[in-house]
């Protein structure tokens, strides 16, 4: 049973709407900006490299690159040794973007813990750094400690054994 009832999920979605709200009204949707972030950590990252990133087919990535490209917040410069191959980099407007959205965001988040005591946020902080932590360490692991979990719970979403 999920004693948390998904409610840091919930908190994370509603932060979610209102940060794509602001994005909205910059011009970028939440598809294009997780595209610039994937570029931003990638930088000089392929179309089909993007294509993978994002699971979608190759006239969708195409469309959103020239679209992102139009916008001012990728530049395409075309591989030497293969014409065929654009290398993508981000621009200095999407850097401004992705400031403004963690902007948007930290604000909601700031709002939402407002009139808690720093005594009542301790707890809940350090509980919250040590859920990241795990999280964090887990994704870096692929999840390998989490699906034996899963498979000692037979519960069905356990990877199956090769």
């Amino acid at each position: 049973m999920d004693i948390t009832q998904r409610k840091i999920s919930r908190i994370a979605r509603q932060a979610q709407r209102y940060t794509n709200g602001s994005l909205m009204k910059l011009g970028v949707g939440s598809t294009e900006y997780e595209c610039i972030q994937i570029i931003r950590r990638n930088e000089g990252a392929s179309q089909s490299f993007l294509r993978e990133q994002l699971h979608v087919d190759k006239a969708a990535v195409a469309r959103m690159i020239a679209s992102l490209e139009k916008k001012g917040l990728i530049t395409r410069q075309r591989d030497e040794q293969d014409k065929r191959t654009n290398h993508i980099y981000t621009t200095e407007k999407a850097q401004e973007i992705r400031a403004d959205k963690m902007g948007a965001e930290s604000m909601y988040y700031e709002w939402l813990l407002e009139g808690y005591s720093p005594e009542e946020l301790a707890p809940f902080l350090e509980v919250l750094d040590k859920l990241y932590e795990k999280s964090r360490a887990e994704r870096h692991a692929d999840y390998q400690n989490f699906k034996a979990w899963l498979a000692r719970k037979n519960h069905p979403n356990s990877p199956e054994e090769g």
